[in-house]
């Protein structure tokens, strides 16, 4: 087995917080880990209001960070070929059999070839000959601070929360999370947030173009707003957000992420399978695009154990249903979440 990866270094943690879900705790228990070796425990929920004290209810939650969940995973496979910046160009399946070629000319044959990689999904895209991708009519601007670096006041009110605040076409959510080396003691966690903002897409371009001039497809960096779009983002969150997430804001590395929908398609073509967000997505705000993808994989396992290449290959035909069905699922509800909300085109964009 070998894992072909585009990023070109060290993956970053883009999907920053992690709301811990079952199939991602039967997974760390199967590497002999257990949930709160890689999570912050939080014991409330609180809502914000801009005229008005929290209100708060006791709510006992898990939150890990996709840096500390990948290294947990990752540990365990330190033996398998791992080899970075491998943009995939090329597919071809003859005679049981699946090349893969990359951008830099390297290439490889398989048994089977499974595409995990993400909405941008090059093995998507080749196997079906186009680009399904939809914009959603809203953005996700996220920070991801060290809690010591922030002030005392802002600490305390942030701590064991789930904080959010919501007002039509907008929301905020923030919790604490393991430190960037995985610590989880007080004063050494991060405190990662998430702003949903409704956005016109001709904006996009525009928030999507870098302070070093880069443009990027899905996934703007931290410290990358330019100084135009930092003013408009800052001036919008002083109008419309309470003061502590307006003061967090301002005071974190804005990066960005605009929500997309990739609708769901079929799973398997040949020996090529797609899983996770390749195969479809679902609206962040079902706190389960990690977890999909970690079931995904899990069935898939299962539906392949025992099998030898000197076998056909097993009929995926059942996985691939079951799957498709959990998808669709989800993400309606993640169409409905968002709605209810009045996140998406059919309401005013703030931006």
């Amino acid at each position: 087995m070998a894992v072909y990866e585009r990023s070109a270094g060290r993956t970053e943690p883009r999907g920053a917080g992690i709301v811990m879900q079952p199939e991602v705790a039967d997974l760390l228990a199967r590497l002999e880990r257990s949930v709160p070796s890689v999570c912050v425990q939080l014991v409330e929920r609180q809502q914000l209001h801009r005229h008005a004290p929290p209100t708060r209810h006791h709510a006992p939650q898990w939150m890990s960070a996709w840096d500390t969940l990948y290294e947990a995973i990752r540990t365990p496979l330190s033996d398998v070929c791992v080899r970075l910046d491998s943009r995939l160009t090329e597919l071809a399946v003859e005679d049981g059999e699946v090349t893969a070629r990359f951008g830099d000319g390297y290439a490889t044959t398989a048994d089977v070839l499974v595409g995990a990689d993400g909405i941008g999904s090059a093995t998507r895209r080749l196997v079906t000959g186009r680009d399904d991708l939809r914009y959603s009519g809203y953005v996700a601007f996220r920070g991801l601070e060290p809690e010591g670096s922030l002030p005392e006041d802002l600490r305390d009110l942030l701590a064991e929360r789930f904080t959010s605040f919501a007002v039509p076409g907008m929301q905020m959510l923030c919790y604490l999370v393991p430190g960037a080396d995985g610590r989880r003691g007080e004063g050494e966690r991060r405190v990662n947030w998430v702003w949903y903002v409704n956005a016109a897409e001709a904006r996009l371009p525009e928030l999507l173009t870098g302070r070093s001039g880069n443009s990027y497809e899905f996934f703007l960096p931290p410290g990358e707003l330019t100084a135009a779009s930092e003013a408009s983002v800052v001036a919008l969150a002083e109008e419309t957000l309470p003061a502590p997430f307006a003061a967090l804001l301002k005071q974190s590395a804005v990066f960005m992420q605009p929500v997309f929908d990739l609708p769901p398609i079929g799973m398997v073509a040949d020996r090529i399978v797609l899983l996770g967000d390749a195969a479809g997505t679902v609206r962040p705000h079902t706190a389960s695009g990690t977890s999909k993808a970690f079931g995904d994989a899990e069935d898939l396992a299962r539906a392949l154990h025992g099998w030898r290449r000197s076998e056909p290959l097993p009929d995926l035909q059942g996985w691939e249903a079951h799957r498709l069905a959990h998808l669709r699922a989800v993400a309606d509800a993640g169409v409905r979440l968002a709605a209810h909300s009045a996140l998406g085109p059919a309401t005013k964009p703030f931006l």
